[in-house]
């Protein structure tokens, strides 16, 4: 689950981080006023879940009050569209209203796991308010890593190492070491899969400030965190993945056009991997699960043909928990119910799969049955041509 710039900031607050002045507001005259009670300079920010931002146009500088009511009014309502929104954007409800502050550096901090390793990695930078992809393209020796222990926390030690590695000294590096302890403190209690701090401000005066925060937390471990579970936004959300977690499929939005319904994760992968090599691209990840029953493959047929660039559907099941007799009845009455009219291919394989077939074969629909996984991915593709 992501959660938006301020909302990060609050939690990260909570556990003793630095960060600006700021309020939220969907109004331009409340923008103006909370500008006046920052000393008449502020910097209006847009608040959506995707990065890239000011380069989009919704990070502006308020050089008064009024600069600020005249952002606010510009910026609440706008599509904001940044290399992470795709085209489309996405449409600004609110901003952050944050004190102007005296920038002497830009650095760069981000806390994400190491899957290799299996420990979360403290990562930092001197090029500060870049994306740390570009950084990591560029100049890869440009990001320091420390990997640390959960169980333990990022060490003092640890902490001071990467506060020289990035040229800090005095008060301000003791300010830092401070910093990254409660950064790392904060990630690792609220079970967060990425902590950004990017940038992490050295002011004039040597202080150390989370100037942005983004932050990513764990599905699975929400229930132990209700008030950040509070924070989601569906608004931010796509509504057809917001639709999909009601009946507790796992599905993501691609940019293709055959829409793909699999059992189990590693599944789905290799059969948009094989719909790819077979010179298509798949419309979605959908994973039903392994246990899913009737109500949920209808409710996921449902859920792939709700998407209008959808042209041909792959159904691809090997049952193992799950058994292809409940697959079939449930894409056979989904079909009805739904009255599909583009073609759908269907590969099963594993328990009751004959079945499956014969529920398939009797049910009088048009549906094109594979034999493999290659076979369904150019049966399908063949079929778009076809129709198309």
């Amino acid at each position: 689950m992501k959660v938006h710039e301020y909302q990060a900031k609050e939690i990260l607050r909570g556990f003793g981080v630095p960060t600006p002045r700021g309020k939220v507001t969907d109004n331009p005259e409340e923008a103006r006023q909370i500008c006046k009670e920052f000393g008449g300079r502020c910097v209006v920010k847009a608040q959506i879940h995707a990065g890239g931002r000011g380069k989009g146009g919704g990070v502006k500088l308020a050089k008064s009050p009024d600069e600020a009511f005249e952002l606010a009014k510009t910026i609440v309502g706008m599509q904001l569209i940044t290399h992470q929104t795709g085209p489309e954007g996405r449409k600004v409800k609110k901003v952050l209203v944050e004190e102007a502050l005296d920038i002497a550096q830009e650095l760069y901090l981000g806390i994400t796991l190491d899957r290799a390793i299996g420990k979360p990695v403290l990562m930092a930078s001197k090029q500060g308010g870049m994306e740390i992809e570009e950084v990591a393209a560029k100049d890869p020796n440009a990001i320091i890593k420390e990997p640390f222990d959960p169980a333990w926390g990022l060490q003092p030690y640890q902490a001071r190492k990467l506060a020289f590695a990035l040229g800090l000294s005095g008060d301000t590096h003791k300010k830092a070491v401070t910093f990254l302890i409660a950064l790392a403190n904060a990630y690792v209690a609220t079970d967060a899969t990425l902590a950004e701090i990017n940038p992490f401000l050295i002011t004039g005066g040597g202080d150390v400030i989370a100037l942005d925060a983004k932050m990513n937390f764990d599905d699975n471990g929400l229930f132990r965190h209700k008030a950040i579970h509070e924070y989601r936004d569906l608004d931010e959300e796509d509504p057809l993945e917001v639709e999909a977690s009601k009946f507790g499929l796992n599905y993501i939005k691609l940019d293709g056009n055959v829409g793909c319904m699999v059992n189990g994760a590693g599944l789905a992968m290799a059969t948009m991997d094989i719909i790819q090599y077979a010179g298509g691209k798949p419309a979605n990840f959908l994973d039903v699960g392994g246990g899913a029953n009737e109500e949920q493959v209808k409710n996921a047929m449902r859920i792939i043909l709700s998407d209008s660039s959808v042209k041909a559907v792959l159904i691809n099941i090997f049952g193992g928990i799950m058994r292809c007799d409940i697959i079939a009845t449930g894409v056979v009455n989904a079909v009805k119910e739904i009255g599909i009219k583009m073609p759908v291919v269907v590969r099963l394989e594993g328990t009751n799969v004959e079945e499956g077939k014969a529920i398939l074969k009797s049910s009088g629909l048009a549906v094109i049955p594979a034999d493999g996984m290659k076979d369904a991915a150019e049966k399908v593709i063949a079929a778009i041509g076809k129709a198309a």
